[in-house]
């Protein structure tokens, strides 16, 4: 492997940690974000020659404190930076503890009360995850530009109300508990279904999602946390089944169970049996006691489509979304047959969001397909198509259109 190779590898095992870290050290999420570039650009420049250190990222980090420090100096700093270019910078903020948690003080930060729940959201996939601004949108289902204006407000506004780094207490976790879920799980489907790319999963960002979801649970060992830990863990068995040879996706129907890995699932089913003990159930149990009649059963057509409409139902109570709305039509398609899933599927074109969501289009062609609707078929693949970059979707949609133009000839 190559230097560029090896240190653009590198970037991508270690940048989110070391940003979080350089957060802490810094109080600062401009000057961290510079200290990270700077740091990976000297290291650019040193490792070719000096090699990679031990220890990359502590090397990484110390190097990005120290260009943020020197930072500071250069900006002539106020009072409240002056504890950072003190000379006797305590060790101890650099041992390996505080560097393991800080990815979740920097979760709970960017999930404070003090700021709205969708900059929340919006910050921490953006600057925790390091997804770009495009991906966040996409995940949210909202415009790039109103996106970055509500990352902007949210540093702002954990600057001027001084939001604490740090991981909440016990008393005050609970409250603070479904937006840093929410969070984690939107993390996860990116790297589960990137919004964007050639590339249909990124295993780096539903492992980051896991191990923080691993990591809260045992400071919170509440059921939507085990529930969540469920419903990623039985997804997560499927993704090697979910692309062909070449990439191509394979929707749930048509995957090859035998490639399931058995050991996820086993680990997903004990996280639902823990989270199921616990009372109330939640969405994300619901969705994970959804995964688990799928991995149940051993064909698609073995599997119990009454207990999983049953199962869209409650959530659908407890989170009426359009989303929703539209995963339940198409479980009720599965039962029922597509023309009841048309039918729910139109009573959603009122809601601007779900209309430019091209899998409400993807779905809308399946059941034209599985219907007999050539014609109406092809359109909504179209409008699919039109809405979606991810280039494994984007040919598997194509696929499906070719297959209706040949079959209408």
């Amino acid at each position: 492997m190559n230097h560029d190779a090896a240190i653009e590898r590198l970037y991508r095992q270690h940048s989110r940690r070391v940003l979080a870290t350089l957060i802490r050290l810094l109080g600062d999420f401009e000057l961290a974000e510079e200290g990270l570039q700077e740091a990976f650009m000297a290291a650019v420049q040193q490792w070719p020659s000096q090699g990679v250190p031990e220890h990359p990222a502590a090397w990484l980090i110390r190097t990005g404190q120290q260009r943020g420090i020197d930072q500071i100096r250069r900006r002539q700093t106020s009072r409240r930076h002056a504890h950072l270019v003190a000379p006797d910078e305590p060790a101890a903020s650099l041992d390996e503890r505080s560097i393991q948690h800080d990815p979740l003080r920097l979760l709970f930060t960017c999930c404070h009360p003090g700021l709205a729940l969708d900059e929340r959201v919006a910050l921490t996939l953006r600057e925790m995850c390091g997804l770009t601004t495009e991906q966040v949108a996409r995940a949210l289902l909202q415009r790039p530009a109103t996106l970055a204006q509500r990352i902007v407000r949210a540093k702002r506004r954990i600057r001027d109300a001084g939001i604490p780094y740090e991981v909440p207490d016990a008393r005050a976790l609970p409250g603070r508990l479904p937006a840093v879920l929410r969070v984690i799980y939107l993390v996860f489907n990116e790297g589960y279904s990137q919004s964007a790319g050639d590339a249909l999963v990124d295993v780096s960002l539903s492992a980051e999602a896991m191990e923080l979801a691993g990591a809260l649970v045992r400071l919170l060992p509440e059921g939507e946390v085990y529930g969540l830990l469920a419903l990623m863990w039985l997804h997560d068995a499927r993704r090697d089944a979910r692309q062909g040879p070449d990439g191509e996706l394979v929707p749930l129907e048509e995957q090859d169970r035998g490639r399931w890995d058995r050991l996820r699932i086993r680990d997903g089913m004990a996280h639902l049996g823990q989270a199921l003990a616990l009372t109330p159930t939640g969405p994300y149990t619901l969705q994970a006691s959804i995964a688990a009649e799928h991995v149940r059963a051993s064909s698609a057509e073995a599997t119990d489509g009454r207990r999983i409409v049953m199962l869209y139902e409650a959530l659908y109570r407890q989170q009426p979304s359009p989303v929703i709305a539209l995963n339940r039509a198409a479980a009720v398609a599965m039962r029922d047959g597509p023309e009841a899933g048309l039918r729910l599927l139109e009573a959603l074109e009122a809601h601007k969001a779900i209309v430019n969501y091209h899998l409400f289009h993807a779905a809308r062609a399946d059941l034209h397909r599985r219907a007999g609707h050539s014609r109406e078929a092809r359109l909504a693949y179209e409008q699919a198509l039109a809405l979606t970059s991810q280039q494994p979707e984007r040919r598997f949609l194509q696929r499906r259109l070719a297959e209706l133009t040949t079959s209408s000839r």
